[in-house]
Formats: structure tokens, sequence, C-alpha cells
């Protein structure tokens, strides 16, 4: 009599030899191509991290900390860049697509490495959402500058926001699957460009931000104290969610152990000095007061220093640009982690196909474009943001743990760069993400516990009964 195999156990666990020898080909043979280098990855770094965060959110961080938004800026980046550490001894150590479901699967176990994929399907798929939306704002402000009209709100907006349907989300999600599945080549190109643009157009700001620089513009520096600081951080928090889309590059760069390191270290430096910089550019010339909650904040300032609609146009081109290489970068990301998810069995096997005329995983980016534009064409995402925060930090946190379990697991383990000041940091880290997710409230709270229980649910009923792992 036939007998099914029993269910997996959950708290085994994937060597980092064996993850790093499984990848690069799906089940029928057919591979991911290595080309891009260095310049390339901290350029698909720039382009997952800065976007939406800053064009738009900058003004959300204003709202809660005034002109200290420098300072929750700076909190937000040190917690990214205690765990960016982590992500570097990893992501040179396991270079693989998997990005931190593998180093979970390694250090933590299968069951926690399936709810870490399950928290980057969140993280992904809110910020890819809320960054469509975001590039709809811009798209109006745009043609409001060129043409002096704005596309009808009815198919610029979703429901909640009194609209429709928002048509340009749709659109920048659709254009940014289509390049993607055309090959990792022509994406790290287009990627690269938008990158270089993008800074240029923020310095561009900052010149013009400094020109009109008033230090009674900073004053009161801190208007909501302590608690707005802190509020102000987990709100910039978001600003910086995509750095650790570089390691999901691991089987598609040349030189994956050394260049994945340097690229997230230099990415998050330098994210965070220009962070700091637009901020104080922005409240030293107009004022925390005239920048908190206001949409597009970044054309307005121009506008306000300039008199003249020139400047906002321009930032608000560089704005389009901007978010639409973050669409990129994270779906990229997100068909990977999904794609390392089937090769294992937790997740279907239609996302580990790879077409053998493109080398990308055609099938499993467009089903993933199709399901990210649902709610960026129809939901307010304000009320999962913090939610979306919350799993981020938790996944940034399970990275952390990794790396110390496979400290004393793996002592051999090869590793081109290593966590300085070990176990300081790793430490630090965890405490840091920990008091991030306690400051998003008990609202997100409860939306966490409940995503993490469904996800339990369907590991308990799909990815445990599935796993591949013998």
């Amino acid at each position: 009599m036939h007998t099914s195999a029993p269910p997996a156990n959950p708290l085994r666990f994937k060597s980092p030899a064996r993850l790093v020898a499984e990848a690069g080909h799906d089940r029928q043979g057919h591979g991911l191509k290595r080309t891009m280098g260095l310049f390339q990855l901290i350029c698909f770094g720039v382009g997952a991290i800065v976007g939406t965060g800053i064009f738009v959110g900058l003004s959300d961080s204003v709202a809660q900390a005034g002109p200290a938004v420098v300072v929750s800026f700076i909190l937000a980046a040190l917690t990214c860049v205690l765990t960016a550490f982590s992500f570097a001894e990893l992501g040179g150590a396991i270079p693989v697509a998997g990005s931190s479901y593998s180093f979970a699967y390694a250090g933590l176990g299968e069951g926690a490495a399936f709810l870490v994929g399950w928290c980057l399907l969140l993280e992904y798929g809110v910020s890819v959402a809320a960054v469509a939306v975001g590039w709809s704002q811009y798209v109006n402000e745009l043609l409001h500058s060129l043409t002096g009209h704005q596309l009808p709100h009815v198919l610029s907006a979703g429901p909640a926001d009194g609209g429709a349907v928002n048509l340009p989300a749709v659109l920048v999600i659709a254009l940014a699957c289509v390049l993607l599945v055309r090959g990792v080549r022509e994406s790290a190109r287009a990627t690269a460009a938008m990158a270089l643009l993008k800074l240029v157009i923020l310095l561009l700001f900052c010149a013009i931000g400094f020109s009109a620089f008033r230090a009674g513009n900073l004053l009161p520096f801190a208007p909501d104290g302590l608690g707005g600081i802190g509020a102000g951080t987990t709100a910039a928090f978001f600003s910086y969610i995509g750095f650790d889309a570089i390691t999901t590059a691991g089987e598609e760069a040349r030189d994956p152990r050394r260049s994945i390191p340097i690229a997230i270290l230099v990415c998050i430096g330098l994210v965070t000095v220009l962070y700091c910089a637009v901020a104080v550019a922005a409240t030293g010339a107009v004022g925390g007061d005239r920048v908190g909650g206001r949409p597009a904040a970044l054309s307005y300032v121009v506008n306000e220093v300039t008199g003249s609609a020139v400047g906002g146009g321009i930032i608000a081109f560089g704005a389009v640009v901007a978010i639409a290489s973050v669409v990129l970068a994270v779906l990229y990301g997100q068909s990977r982690i999904l794609m390392s998810m089937s090769r294992d069995g937790l997740v279907p096997g239609v996302f580990a196909r790879v077409s053998p005329r493109t080398s990308t995983p055609v099938a499993g980016t467009l089903i993933i474009g199709v399901v990210f534009a649902v709610p960026a064409a129809f939901c307010s995402l304000d009320a999962v943001v913090g939610l979306c925060t919350i799993g981020t930090l938790a996944t940034m946190a399970a990275v952390n743990a990794a790396l110390m379990v496979l400290r004393r697991r793996e002592p051999d383990l090869p590793r081109t760069f290593r966590v300085p000041l070990y176990p300081v940091l790793p430490l630090l880290g965890i405490g840091c993400c920990v008091y991030l997710m306690y400051e998003t409230g008990w609202a997100a709270w409860a939306q966490f516990a409940a995503f993490l229980a469904a996800g339990c649910a369907l590991y308990a009923t799909y990815g445990r009964r599935r796993s591949r792992l013998s």
C-alpha cells in the first residue's frame, strides 16, 4: 500500500553549500546569466531605494518630525546600516537569488524562511503599489507644468481617493514588466541610466534649495519633541526599503562574492547623505510647516524658490523617472525571490520557469505584475504602509539572527566580508528593528499578526507538504 511521505520538518535548514549548488537553473536546465558588474549593482541599488520615499514620502516625515526630519533619516539609516552589514556578509557568502529568504533557510529553518518570503511578498507588493501611486501623482504634476492640464481624476486615482482607476500606476508596472522579461542586461542598463538621472535631479534640487536657505526656517527644530522624531523615523524608514534587493542579483552578478557587499554599503551611504541633504534643503528653503503633508513637496519647494513652474516641472520629470526605476528594481527582486521559493517547492512551479530565449522568469514576472497592479489601480495604501514597514523590519531582524546562527553553525563558510564588531552590530540591528516595529503602533501589529497567521496556514497546507528538501 502506497503511503505519502511525511510533511517536512519546519525547523530543518538547507546548507549554504547546497543553496549555492542548486542556484542558477530551473528544472529544465534553463539558467540566469551573469551580466551585472559592480557599477550596475550600485545603480540597481540606488534605483531600488530612491523613489517615492523621498519624492513623495518626505512630506509625511516632515509632518511628524518637522525640520528634525534629518535626525529621523539618520536614525532610519542607522537601522538599515546595521542590517546592511549582515546582508553584505551573507550576500557575499551565499550569492543566490533568494536574498533574505535563502539566508533564513540556511540559518533559521524552512518554516521561518517561508514566513520571511511571505513578508517579502508584502514588502515588495505594497511598496511597488505605493510607488506606482506616487508615480501617478508626479505624472500629473509634470503634465500640469508642461500643458497646464492634468489627467482626469477619475482615471488617475482609485475609488478610495475619489476616482475610478489609477491608470498611470498600472501603466508604470506594465512597462517595468515588459522591460524585465526582455532580459536582465536591458533592465540593468535602463536602471543605471534612470539612477544617474535621478541623482542629478536631486543634486539640482539641493542646489536650488540651499540657494534660498534660511536658518530661521529650521525653527522650531523638533516641534513635537522626541516623540515626533521617533514617529518621523518610522515614516522615514519607508524611504530606505529596497536596499536588500541588491542581494537578489546574486545569480546574475559577475563577481557576487566581492561586488554585492560593496554595492550594499556604497548604496546605503550614498542614499543617506542624499536624503539628509534634500531634507535640510527643503525645510531650510521654505520651512517645515510648508513642506509637511504637501503632495509633490519637492516640486512645490522649487516653484516657491524660483518663482516659476519650470523648475518644479524638471523635478517632476526626475520623480517620474526615479519612481519608475524603483518599480523596475523591486519587481525584479520579487520575481527572483519567488523563483527561489518555487525551486524549493514552497510556491507553485510556474515562478521557477526561466525562458531559454531571454534567460528571465517571464511567466513569474508577468503574474507578479498583474497581482501588484490591482492594488495600485484600485486601493488606498495608507492603511497598510505600517504593515509593510513592520513586515520589512521583521525580515531584517531575521537576517541578523540568521547571520549569528551561521557564524556558529558554519564557521568555515567562505566570507568575502565580515560584519565588524560582531556580535554587537547584529544585536543592535535586531534591537533597532524591534524598536521601530513598536513605533508602528498597535493597528499595524494587529494587521501583522493576521498576516503571519495567514502565512503559517499557507505553509502548513501547501509549502510544508510540497517541500523538496530531503
